[in-house]
């Protein structure tokens, strides 16, 4: 089981993007996924998470410009960053908490992906 992660790249101020996380491999369910991020010389911080039942919680630092969901058919997560602003400027991954096929429970971390905005 893994995770693989998409979807950065750069942006102006106020534009968009959307990242995904895919899990692949012998899933029975995921229990919890989550996007983090690290910009260079700050400690990796959470920015937004989602229970399987769709409850959703946010940084307060972009409460209200950003939007977890997922695609439970897909195995797949999202995050809709819109207002983009250069302080969001970092590498994002996401984290998902992965039951296999063998009922154990995985907690999992995608590559990386870099998103960077700026004028």
């Amino acid at each position: 089981v893994q995770l693989q992660a998409s979807g950065g790249g750069l942006a102006q101020p106020g534009g968009s993007l959307r990242l995904s996380c895919a899990a692949s491999g012998s899933i029975f369910s995921i229990n919890y996924m989550a996007w983090y991020r690290q910009a260079p010389g700050n400690q990796r911080e959470l920015v937004a998470s989602i229970t399987s039942g769709g409850n959703s919680e946010y940084s307060d630092s972009v409460k209200g410009r950003f939007t977890i969901f997922r695609d439970n058919a897909k195995n797949t997560g999202y995050l809709q960053m819109n207002s983009l602003k250069p302080e969001d400027t970092a590498v994002y991954y996401c984290n998902a908490l992965i039951r296999d096929s063998k009922f154990i429970y995985r907690n999992l971390w995608g590559q990386g992906t870099q998103v960077t905005v700026s004028s």
